[in-house]
């Protein structure tokens, strides 16, 4: 049923949107103030109470110049998934939590209308022929997209939403998630060039952890980052240079697969690569990358433990050529520490694991466990525990190298 707040609502938009179609050009703080003073010209508006006339405004300038709903959802920063299964069934998780959101778009219309609004604006095409896109909004926030009729219940919209404020390793500390004395221990790590891998599972926080790990690399090194879809934000790194992958369009230009831009990135002069999932074939082009000079560099990728991602890994570098397993693993060799991050039954996220490779034997790889996370109850619903040292390093070299006279 339609509320005399809709019907207001609606009544101001057309006026404005009237106006603004006579308009070359205005600024947005312009149009902020038309808004107020044609709302002010209906009786239903006057009528109001002064939070709902200002939620109004918002609402009205964000349907015409911004992301009209999601902009109040991107505005929360407890809320870290945003799920539209289509214009009027929407979803959020917020602190861990799935809830339903009881806003909806206007229309399907306008909602596939500011679809087509985030996908253009990364250079993506989404359409019939190409039912599925991934981009990106304005602030890093990953953005997954299925059309109707490959969605069977409506278009679909997935967005992993960012925080404003980067967390930083002291944050993680914080909350639990890891031990000083186990970020000590990776801070060294990066410092080293110890090359790493960060897996877990979806919404363990991979990239999240990734882009802490990054504040560790000394500021004078020249760090190339490649993503299918930009969402890193490296910190402290001025000699920064970001690589995306690109569809093709109908045929217009060529996709840029992340397999190329593995291998244009080691004609830049990186100190290190950072690449920001490894999901395919290109696996063994970031394993030559980390072999062949790129010492320090890091990765992410899916695995529901850290021995899990050496058999994905494996897997994935088959795809790319025919090769013995055994060379293959070879090359598995150039990583030297798997970080495994891990999602809680109390929603919490939290460093699970923590293993080095430390060789080949037999024609098998083996890992030696440095930390494991290690429960020791739950206290109001917040399940206790923390990450214990289970062995030290192997492979000392690179920390002698770069001046540590301890392990952690």
């Amino acid at each position: 049923m339609t509320t005399g707040y809709e019907v207001c609502k609606m009544q101001v938009k057309d006026k404005v949107m009237s106006f603004l179609q006579e308009q070359e050009h205005m600024e947005d703080d312009a149009v902020y103030l038309y808004i107020e003073e044609t709302a002010r010209e209906f009786a239903g508006y006057r009528l109001l109470r002064p939070q709902d006339k200002a939620r109004m405004i918002k609402e009205v300038f964000n349907s015409i110049r911004k992301l009209d709903l999601l902009e109040e959802l991107l505005e929360q920063q407890d809320i870290t998934e945003i799920m539209m299964n289509s214009y009027n069934n929407i979803f959020v998780e917020r602190n861990g939590r799935m809830e339903r959101y009881e806003g909806s778009f206007e229309s399907e219309e306008r909602y596939m209308d500011i679809i087509q609004q985030i996908v253009s604006r990364c250079n993506r095409v989404v359409n019939g022929a190409n039912p599925i896109v991934d981009a990106r909004l304005e602030d890093g926030s990953r953005v997954n997209v299925v059309l109707h009729p490959v969605a069977l219940q409506g278009s679909c919209m997935t967005i992993r939403h960012f925080q404003d404020k980067p967390l930083q390793m002291g944050d993680l500390i914080r909350m639990g998630s890891i031990t000083e004395e186990c970020a000590e221990f990776l801070r060294k790590l990066v410092i080293a060039k110890y090359n790493i891998f960060v897996s877990g599972g979806t919404g363990a926080g991979k990239t999240s952890f990734l882009n802490i790990l990054s504040g560790y690399i000394p500021e004078e090194e020249r760090i190339i980052t490649l993503e299918d879809s930009a969402e890193l934000k490296l910190q402290n790194t001025p000699n920064l240079v970001r690589l995306e992958t690109r569809d093709s369009h109908d045929g217009e230009c060529k996709a840029i697969t992340m397999r190329d831009l593995i291998k244009t990135s080691l004609r830049m002069r990186p100190s290190r690569i950072i690449v920001g999932e490894v999901r395919g074939e290109e696996c063994i082009d970031m394993l030559q990358a980390m072999n062949t000079g790129q010492e320090g560099s890091m990765s992410t990728g899916h695995s529901n433990s850290g021995r899990d991602m050496i058999s994905r890994l494996e897997t994935m570098c088959l795809m790319s050529q025919e090769m013995p397993l055994t060379a293959v693993r070879r090359q598995l060799l150039s990583i030297n520490i798997i970080v495994h991050l891990g999602r809680l039954r109390d929603h919490s996220r939290r460093v699970m694991e923590i293993w080095e490779i430390v060789g080949l034997e037999q024609g098998e790889i083996q890992l030696k466990l440095l930390y494991l996370f290690q429960e020791e109850g739950e206290e109001n619903g917040k399940i206790l525990g923390k990450l214990q040292r289970m062995g030290e390093l192997t492979h000392t070299g690179k920390l002698r190298m770069a001046g540590f006279q301890v392990l952690a």
